[in-house]
């Protein structure tokens, strides 16, 4: 069954090729878009069953073995991380077209760019989780920033396009470090393959490992929103269309964390990095949560509080323990689910008020009942309120920190807790400005709204109370990652020992180069 392995990322780029040929029937490519995302889903989750059941899958690409040739690894990590980046990218598509369909002429998400770009920015999540070695990692990489470079200036609306370019230079600094970290790694070790990497970097010295791991810390470091290098994040992501706002800080930040997790466990296990982390992990849940509570615009305070829970993951990698492992992994998955509903829920208010700035905003629990089930479910998923998963994974994170016992556990663990807080916090006065609040008037606008809450020409001022309905598509799509967020509250236990299971098989590294190298690596 290995040649399901390479499916995840070959099906998307030949959908985007296949849409790309039929680019006068939108009917068709939209299908042909929904037909390949439900097909990576099901391939992924059948690479979760086998991975679980005989462990990590690998594919020599070209019949080139390695260290030489390109290889693809599935293990219990990767297939997880593919089953839940297939199933946000799968809804988002689904509301982006709902969003796109009801206006017609497709100014928000035309059909001819969107869905091939789409398609290629999946591809490039799949690949960079299922790279064997880190020059692959970094194509991956570049091919979902190529993707992402051209949705986050869909609609080149001025703000968009300002905005737009911060994110591609930042990413290209990134990009340029991770460049430079692998080109470090080659000259000290002569390959760049994973598993080889995990034998050849023990030999080194101290030091060159304490450079390398710096390097490329850096590298994902910024791709991941870290403080501080994480300033970036806030003003970019907001200002693009609700779908691409949304599986970008659902998932793309992610890809970073996923990095940082495989390096930090297959090539510099028990290095002196940790305790950088940990405190990485500390000042980025408090930052990111105090510029959370500062913030009047809902789709900037969600993008602080995304910075922030970056932190609770940091916080379980940097422990180094199977505990805290575990409890890194499944945050990672609740985190992915769970900031891209919301982020979807703001597109929903922006869609029907005009506006995500919370001092135009008011009585939409009473107007759009449904619309604050959305919102509200997965507000107090984010926060940590029992018996959601969000309060799962913290608490799992804390007790990892509890039984690390050193300081910087226990001043994780004190962080930790403020940060919740300050998260339930943010979002109840989110809750209480924009849905509890006596309706106000305000301006709802067209498909030409723009992302920065401001009404574009096409806008009319009118009453909440008779706002626009809510197309059926993006309703649905968010509705069902509501669900998705609440069945991971269902499944905790069983998700939990995914978790357990991959942390143990990446903490002892053997299970992956046995797959690579049966016959041990050269």
């Amino acid at each position: 069954m290995t040649w399901l392995v390479p499916l995840p990322v070959v099906m998307p780029l030949l959908g985007a090729a296949l849409i790309l040929v039929i680019v006068r029937r939108p009917v068709v490519q939209r299908a042909v878009s929904l037909v390949v995302l439900a097909a990576t889903l099901a391939v992924a989750v059948a690479l979760l069953a086998l991975t679980t059941a005989d462990g990590p899958m690998v594919v020599s690409v070209g019949g080139w073995a390695a260290p030489i040739g390109v290889v693809l690894v599935a293990d219990q990590l990767a297939a997880l991380m593919l089953v839940v980046s297939s199933a946000v990218t799968l809804s988002v598509l689904v509301y982006s077209i709902g969003q796109g369909v009801t206006q017609g002429d497709d100014r928000v998400t035309p059909v001819s760019v969107y869905h091939p770009t789409y398609l290629i920015l999946t591809a490039g999540v799949t690949n960079a989780f299922l790279a064997g070695d880190l020059f692959n990692l970094y194509v991956g990489f570049e091919i979902l920033l190529a993707a992402s470079y051209v949705l986050i200036t869909l609609g080149a609306t001025e703000g968009r396009i300002r905005d737009g370019t911060t994110y591609v230079v930042v990413s290209l600094l990134s990009s340029l470090v991770f460049l430079i970290g692998i080109g470090l790694v080659y000259a000290a070790t002569g390959t760049l393959n994973l598993a080889q990497l995990a034998g050849r970097l023990d030999a080194l010295p101290d030091g060159v490992r304490l450079v390398l791991q710096s390097t490329l810390l850096l590298a994902f470091g910024i791709k991941a929103a870290v403080f501080p290098l994480s300033a970036w994040l806030p003003d970019s992501y907001p200002t693009a269309i609700a779908p691409v706002t949304a599986v970008f800080a659902g998932l793309l930040t992610k890809v970073g964390v996923y990095a940082i997790i495989r390096t930090e466990t297959l090539l510099f296990p028990g290095g002196r990095g940790a305790d950088v982390l940990l405190i990485a992990a500390l000042l980025t849940m408090l930052v990111g949560i105090l510029g959370a509570v500062a913030q009047s615009d809902i789709k900037r305070l969600l993008s602080f509080t995304l910075v922030s829970h970056i932190g609770y993951m940091l916080f379980g990698i940097g422990l180094a323990s199977t505990a805290g492992l575990a409890a890194a992994i499944f945050y990672v998955v609740h985190h992915i689910v769970i900031q891209t509903t919301l982020f979807l829920a703001a597109g929903l208010i922006e869609r029907r008020e005009g506006t995500t700035n919370l001092e135009h905003l008011g009585g939409l629990a009473r107007l759009a009942p449904l619309l604050g089930v959305l919102f509200f479910i997965p507000a107090l998923n984010l926060a940590g309120i029992p018996p959601f998963s969000g309060f799962l994974g913290k608490l799992g994170l804390l007790q990892a920190g509890v039984s690390d016992g050193g300081t910087l556990g226990w001043l994780l663990v004190a962080g930790g807790v403020l940060t919740s807080l300050l998260t339930l916090y943010a979002v109840s006065r989110v809750w209480n400005l924009a849905f509890w609040r006596t309706p106000i008037t305000t301006l709802t606008s067209g498909p030409e709204a723009s992302s920065e809450g401001e009404a574009s020409p096409a806008s009319t001022a009118v009453d909440s109370e008779t706002g626009p309905r809510l197309p059926r598509l993006m309703v649905a799509a968010t509705l069902a990652l509501v669900v998705l967020g609440v069945g991971l509250t269902v499944v905790a236990g069983p998700l939990f020992d995914i978790s357990t299971d991959a942390a143990t098989q990446l903490l002892d590294r053997q299970p992956y180069v046995r797959a690579v190298f049966p016959d041990g690596a050269p």
